[in-house]
């Protein structure tokens, strides 16, 4: 029980790590307490209704230890999720909305903790698996594995948080490195530092000076790697004025309990139209508004009065509204022009998972459907969408796609000279939004592109290449903001070649374990002929 509470402790200090804590520098010393544990992995015996083993080929330290962990990370970390109780205002009672709100939370947490546990049972096979592996084969093969697991996980529907978002917004100098490989560069150094200082910790009393040597190089590499990081962080970023764009942010703050009673459209309808006259005046360039901003489907948003207002002033608008499908409908921001036509139109990609759909329909669907007499109809839209605007090709997300770091760079190859983002995160905590943002700090770093992000009920704000926060909003507040983004066409290595460090990280560590084979096959013919 010891063990578990002590890798329940290291997830819980990984977990505060993001916001709203932001205590990202103990991300580099979190993980010790899962690696120890499951380098060591001594055997703990479970009683059970006074029956001693019962369910322990299940319930040992191989699973209880980086279960814990997991639930201690993702459950602190992903806790804003309950944020969505109650949805008495969707017609959900107040019990059925508890549990929906602890259902998605429990679920999501254990989904999160699934990798951590997978990766923990993975080394303990690797390490035992009739090879003597040393420490720096063991630091090569963990930090490959965990890449590797994140990785298979950000393909999935419930994806958010990888540990590299643990450094986000604050730890600039190190999210530089996400210009090389992605979330997977900083994913990988603090795993590295992490199990470089486990290991020196594993070492016996005889090995003291050994000791010291193998802690001395985890501080250097993380020193090194925040100087190096500074140093790109530090390199000016361009400003031609051929390339600006001066972008207007129009934060609604209309609270989702109201966002489709009569009050909620006239509350939407006014704030968004009077917000573009004001910026239109202001000289804007264009109008960015948040997620659902008005939601209208096409023939509606058409005749709305905001529609008008952008035929009257001539300025272009990004509106977040709906679009119909045959199987239900789509989120969409559409480009309209200044003479008051449809240029283009984007359509959210990721869903928010138990919010838009119910993921693993055919297991827990039927328990959702019980609880709530919710309708999801929503459908995602194609990956491989292209927005095209007045003013060049643009990088776009609607709220979750943000934590899809492989949906911008994407998009970015494909031309994407600046990233839009609307988001709707009014039904969640103040953590949500503010994680959030820290998201797209990480995307506009790795893509080498400024950033415009409209919310509902904030965090809005612009963000440079540098990952800078030159201006962000409030929370629960209505605001409007005038600023100016640049268009960029450079490519980083990421953009060129994704997340091609793990893939060098997975042939290293086969090479240095056949080898590992090979040399002791060597040893017992050896030995064998003596």
């Amino acid at each position: 029980m010891k063990q578990i509470l002590i890798a329940l402790l290291g997830g819980i200090l990984m977990g505060i790590t993001p916001a709203p804590i932001n205590a990202f520098y103990l991300a580099w010393v979190a993980l010790i307490p899962l690696w120890i544990l499951t380098v060591n992995h001594q055997k703990i015996r479970v009683n059970f209704l006074g029956k001693k083993d019962f369910l322990a080929p299940i319930l040992n330290e191989k699973v209880l230890i980086p279960l814990a962990w997991g639930c201690g990370y993702h459950g602190l970390a992903l806790s804003w999720i309950t944020g969505v109780h109650p949805m008495t205002w969707l017609g959900v009672p107040w019990l059925a909305s508890l549990a929906i709100a602890l259902f998605c939370w429990f679920f999501i947490t254990f989904w999160g903790a699934a990798l951590v546990i997978t990766w923990s049972l993975g080394m303990t096979f690797i390490i035992n698996f009739k090879i003597k592996t040393n420490a720096f084969v063991r630091v090569v093969i963990g930090v490959t594995f965990w890449c590797v697991l994140e990785s298979i996980w950000s393909h999935g529907s419930l994806w958010w948080s990888s540990l590299s978002y643990t450094q986000s917004p604050h730890n600039l100098a190190i999210l530089q490195l996400g210009q090389f490989s992605g979330p997977s560069t900083i994913t990988a150094s603090i795993v590295a530092v992490n199990g470089l200082i486990a290991e020196a910790l594993m070492l016996s009393r005889k090995g003291k000076l050994a000791r010291i040597l193998l802690l001395i190089l985890p501080v250097t590499i993380c020193l090194f790697l925040h100087l190096y990081g500074f140093y790109l962080y530090k390199i000016p970023v361009e400003r031609i004025s051929e390339s600006a764009i001066k972008v207007g942010i129009i934060q609604g703050n209309v609270p989702n309990y109201i966002k489709f009673t009569p009050e909620g459209f006239r509350k939407a309808i006014e704030g968004y139209t009077n917000g573009y006259k004001i910026l239109a005046d202001r000289k804007v360039d264009a109008v960015l508004t948040p997620e659902g901003a008005l939601p209208f489907f096409p023939d509606d948003l058409m005749r709305s009065p905001i529609v008008s207002a952008i035929q009257e002033k001539g300025v272009v608008a990004w509106i977040g509204s709906f679009a119909g499908k045959e199987l239900g409908y789509v989120n969409t921001l559409y480009t309209i022009t200044g003479t008051g036509e449809i240029y283009s139109r984007y359509h959210k990609v990721n869903l928010v998972p138990f919010g838009e759909y119910i993921p693993f329909r055919e297991i827990i669907g039927g328990v959702i459907r019980r609880l709530s007499p919710l309708d999801d109809q929503q459908i995602p839209g194609n990956p491989n969408q292209i927005f095209n605007t007045p003013f060049g090709r643009a990088i776009v997300g609607i709220c979750y796609d943000s934590a899809y770091a492989e949906h911008f760079r994407r998009q970015t190859a494909r031309g994407g000279e600046f990233i839009v983002t609307a988001s709707n995160n009014a039904h969640y905590s103040a953590a949500m939004p503010a994680q959030h943002h820290a998201l797209d700090v990480m995307r506009a770093i790795e893509t080498d592109r400024w950033a415009a992000r409209a919310t509902n009920t904030g965090y809005s704000a612009i963000v440079d290449p540098r990952g800078n926060t030159l201006w962000i909003s409030g929370i629960n507040t209505y605001e409007i903001h005038s600023d100016t983004i640049y268009k960029r066409r450079s490519q980083t290595l990421y953009v060129k070649w994704g997340d091609w460090l793990t893939i060098v990280l997975l042939v290293i560590s086969i090479i240095s374990y056949l080898f590992g084979f090979i040399y002791k096959k060597i040893i017992y013919r050896k030995k064998l002929w003596r």
